[in-house]
Formats: C-alpha cells, structure tokens, sequence
C-alpha cells in the first residue's frame, strides 16, 4: 500500500522515527481524512505526534490551541531543531516579534502555530485567522490538554468553552482534540463542548508498566523522608507540593543539603520559569519542586522518581504528575506521601469555590483520592479502573502487590453490603448503607422506614472501618459502581448480581 510507505517515510524523514507506535497511523491517516479526533493517550504515548505529522503532509496552517506557554515553547524547540516550520505567539513576544511571525504564516512558511485560547479567540486575532483562512487555508484545530474545557477534568480552564465558536466561524476545518487523561464523563464533555461531529475516538491504554506505586505514611519528619528518597534515586526527580510556599521551602532546604534543587510555581517570572526549567531538562539541576498546577510544563524523558509531597486534588491529576516519570520506558518509582493533615487543607481549598456544584465534586475527587491512598487492592487496579479500564491485579510493580497483606473470603459480606444497596434502591452512598447495616437509629433511616428491611443491622458484627474497607475494594474490583456527580451514589452492575447470586466469589486484602 504506498500510502504506509509514504507515511512512514514522512515519519522518518520529519522525526526520524522508523515505525508508528500502536494506534498513530490509524490516528493519522484519519486525520489526513478531515475527521474530527478525540485523542486520549497518556503522557509519554506519542500524542503530539498525531497532529505534528498530518500538519506537514496537508495544504495550509495547522493551528494547536495549548494552555501552558512552557509546553508550547517546548514542542516549537523541538519542531524546529528538526528543520519543521512551527512558531508560537503568546505573551512573552514583543510586537515587531509578532509581527514578523504573522508575516512567516502569512507567507506559508509556517505549518504549525502554537497559542493559548485567549489570545487565539481575542478580537485582535480573529481578523487575522480569517486572513490566514482565505490566503493559504487553516488545516486543522489540534486542542491539546482537551480536558481544560470539561468542570469535571482536573484542570478546568473556562476560556476553553469558547473554542466552540471556531467550529461555526470555520466550517470544514477539523478539530482534534488530545488529552492524558480523560474519564468517560469528561470525554463526553469534550465532545459536546468543542461541537466535535461524530469523532473517531481513540483511547489508548493507560497502563505504564514501567512505573513503581507507593503510597508512604507521611511522617513527622517529612522532609528527611523526602531527603533520604532522593538520595537513594539516581538521575532527576520531581517533587510535587500544594502551594507556592512550600515548594519554595522544599527546594531551598534541598539546595542547603547540597542537592541541585529549583522550584516551579506561577509566582515566578516567565523567564525564571523557562531557566528553571531548561537547567532541569540540561541535568545542571537535579530535582524540581513544583507546584500541581504547574507541573504539566515539564517534558524530560528520564525522571526517575516522582514524590508527591502532599495528597494531589484527585486521580486524574496524580496520575497525570506521576506520568511524568519513566517516559522513556525505563524504570521509575512513583511515591505519594499520604499525610492526613493535607486533607484540612484540601478541603480548605474546596470550600473557597464559590459553585455548590463544584465544591461537591472536587470533594468526592478527594474522597477518591484517600480511596487510592489507602486501599489495600492493586494500585494500578485501582486507578486503570478509575479511567474506565480492567485490570487484573498482581502488578508486581506497586508496593500493594510487592508485599501483599493476607486476603480474606468476604463474599458474605460482600452479599450483605450489595443487598442493601439494592434493597436501599440504589439511591445512597456509601455511609448511609453502612449504618443501615450497622443498625443505626439515624434519623433519615428511621424517616425512610430503612429500619423495617432485612438487611438492617445484619452487620453489627463488623466495625464502620471494615465495611468502608470492603466498600472501597468492591469499587476497586468493579463489583459496584458510583455515580461521579459529586453524591457519589452506589449503583448495582452485572457483577454485583454474580456476587449476589454466588455466581462470583468476593476476597479482599485486610489489615492485621
């Protein structure tokens, strides 16, 4: 077929790469097609690649909408050190630099721009696209970090929500959209919110075998626990902290044990930030303590470790930061600092947003997040599962499968806790199905008569903590399901049934 040796010998003239990796061509060759995309790959996967390949092969500009101005000086480095037309306008250019830039487009030299949403929808820019439309055509919109446009991604940014409006002022041009990290609720998002028409989804695995997961019980002496990890790790690190402040702290009591630390936060200027980071990509410096919300503009294939020094907001997130190590397929190890003095501040956090909605969400992603830190199944069961994909446990490459604790026959209890959601018609969470279990004389089970079904009380024999611990491993398992609007409601599926019909055996790891 000369289409593959045509587009493989793109491949490697533009990347020099010899083959695809699973899933591109079949990406790219609808792309070259004028589909619409929605791309979800994790970080290290090759998403760039997508887009950057169709760009060059088709007739005008393709333009990528990116949100983080130290990613999208990257991908224009890179694109040009291979010899491809590609530039970036954003806020860190002067006018005659603009200028001059809007001339190169206008003159095809380019067949990549790179800009952040504001200034791509501003009414300065708009003019000048349409120009770009009429002389020399737009090929395609690439949205990078498409999850930005959904409240249920971990990043939400609103001017996203404005990128619809390319769809109905440039009829025909295709968008792409690509993202890490995506659940089912917020690819559907992404879909409706950019107006994508019936898009090729492709959604590739987010397993990185290659990558160790830990959780450590933060001790009083963090930072010395910090220390001693970073040590013991040869090659760079990334230490992810939850304020400005600390990041601060980290890297300067770093900097004073003698290790080439430098922190990465919004308060520091554009240009300390793009120093800052090109001396960590060069290895002049060794370790780089950022904060979460800025740890997305950081692209160096051989991080060895990754700590988060404080609990990340929600799953989406900490396993977007923790994929920043190990992208060049060696071994990495992925450490989280579970310190329950981080959940005051968390909820903290959540309380100052003003939408009711939102705070209800960002507090079941927390509860999700201490679901993870301190379930006993499989860590990678847990959070492929989190994204919507099984698998089957026995990783060998998370601390709970390195040293498993001993597993115990609970298919009773696990019968007695899924009867009562479906006797509760599945309309509850998980604590009110405990304390009916439980026999509690709780007001709102006296009110809703929940004290009169079979299932009340046939559970006293177990403490709270127990039924919580087989709650969550049930989630974990797949044997149950929850709703993600924030009320985290139980919902029965197929295999709760089996359990329920003793079709399915239910064992779960227990702490001694």
């Amino acid at each position: 077929m000369p289409q593959l040796q045509s587009l493989e010998a793109a491949l490697k003239h533009y990347f020099g790469y010899d083959s695809f990796r699973l899933g591109q061509q079949q990406i790219i060759e609808q792309a070259l097609q004028n589909q619409d995309l929605l791309i979800v790959m994790p970080t290290g996967g090759g998403k760039s690649l997508c887009f950057q390949l169709p760009a060059l092969l088709k007739k005008g500009l393709t333009v990528v909408v990116s949100p983080l101005i130290a990613l999208m000086q990257d991908q224009v480095e890179a694109l040009r050190d291979n010899g491809i037309g590609a530039t970036f306008l954003n806020s860190s250019l002067n006018a005659y630099q603009v200028r001059s830039r809007e001339q190169a487009i206008l003159a095809g030299k380019v067949k990549l721009l790179y800009i952040a949403p504001e200034r791509l929808l501003s009414e300065r820019f708009l003019p000048f696209l349409d120009l770009v439309q009429e002389k020399i055509g737009i090929a395609a919109f690439a949205i990078d970090e498409a999850h930005c446009v959904s409240e249920w991604g971990h990043d939400f940014r609103p001017e996203y929500r404005q990128l619809k409006q390319l769809r109905q002022r440039y009829l025909g041009v295709p968008t792409l959209a690509l993202t890490a990290t995506a659940t089912d609720r917020v690819r559907q998002d992404i879909i409706q919110q950019l107006g994508l028409k019936q898009p090729s989804i492709h959604i590739a695995s987010f397993n990185r075998p290659n990558l160790y997961y830990e959780i450590q019980p933060k001790q009083k002496q963090s930072y010395s626990q910090l220390l001693q990890l970073i040590r013991q790790t040869e090659g760079s690190s990334i230490v992810y902290c939850l304020s400005r402040r600390k990041v601060d702290e980290i890297a300067l009591k770093l900097q004073h044990d003698g290790i080439a630390a430098l922190p990465y936060h919004a308060g520091l200027s554009d240009a300390e930030r793009t120093a800052n980071q090109t001396s960590f990509i060069r290895d002049d410096a060794r370790v780089m303590v950022a904060t979460i919300a800025f740890g997305m503009g950081i692209n160096k294939p051989d991080v060895r470790l990754v700590v988060h020094y404080d609990l990340p907001r929600n799953l989406e997130s900490y396993y977007q930061e923790s994929g920043r190590a190990g992208r060049d397929g060696e071994l990495a190890r992925c450490t989280l600092f579970l310190g329950y003095g981080d959940i005051k501040t968390i909820e903290y956090l959540i309380e100052q947003k003003s939408d009711p909605q939102e705070q209800r969400i960002a507090r079941q992603q927390l509860r999700q997040v201490l679901d993870f830190a301190s379930g006993t199944d499989c860590r990678r069961t847990i959070v492929l599962g989190y994204f919507g994909e099984r698998f089957g446990g026995n990783c060998d490459r998370c601390d709970n499968c390195r040293y498993p604790k001993p597993v115990a026959d609970w298919t009773i209890e696990a019968m007695k806790f899924l009867s009562c959601v479906a006797r509760c018609k599945e309309r509850f969470g998980m604590n009110y199905i405990i304390d009916v279990l439980r026999g509690s004389k709780n007001q709102k089970i006296l009110l809703n008569g929940h004290d009169k079904l079979s299932t009340y009380g046939i559970g006293k024999d177990k403490s709270v903590e127990d039924w919580r611990l087989l709650g969550r491993s049930l989630l974990h398992q797949g044997l149950v399901d929850q709703t993600v609007d924030g009320y985290a409601v139980l919902k029965l599926n197929a295999l709760s049934w089996e359990v329920m019909r003793r079709q399915r055996s239910v064992s779960i790891a227990v702490s001694v």
